[in-house]
């Protein structure tokens, strides 16, 4: 924590929230009344983490907005959720690693903190965004939905 600079702070902040915000905002006069919008946040918005607070706090902000937006644009019947997404095996995730041996290392630790053993796949986000922005999910406003293979529920 006590490496934390302003400029890593104001960098991730203005990234996930600000830039969310903004975005939406944005967007908000193209999107039809009944749409969905569904917003990334994950795991860490209700885990800590070490070495991860100013993420994990902007992840938190990002669930908030869900909750928020829910109720600022029930006229329009629009639909806000948030999907956490827990380890995901991506470039990204393998980028946290200083190098290659610690790399697997860390992939492996975070497999192990999921009860199915493993790290999930990008895809498996996709299709619960997809059902998110389907009709299926219609009756479905407010939520943040746990992609993690159960990880933030113990």
């Amino acid at each position: 924590m006590g490496e934390i600079t302003e400029e890593h702070f104001d960098q991730t902040f203005n990234t996930n929230v600000k830039g969310l915000l903004f975005t939406v905002q944005k967007a908000l006069p193209l999107l039809k009344d009944d749409s969905s919008i569904i917003l990334s946040a994950s795991t860490t918005s209700i885990k800590g983490g070490e070495a991860f607070s100013v993420y994990s706090a902007t992840k938190a902000a990002v669930r908030s907005f869900a909750r928020s937006w829910t109720l600022d644009l029930k006229s329009r019947h629009i639909r806000v959720n948030a999907v956490s997404a827990g380890p995901i095996n991506t470039p990204g995730l393998s980028g946290l690693g200083q190098n290659e041996e610690h790399t697997r290392q860390l992939l492996t630790y975070l497999a192990s903190t999921v009860p199915l053993g493993r790290l999930g796949d990008p895809e498996e986000i996709a299709k619960a965004v997809l059902f998110l922005a389907s009709d299926d999910s219609s009756f479905v406003n407010g939520t943040e939905l746990f992609v993690d293979g159960g990880q933030a529920q113990i």
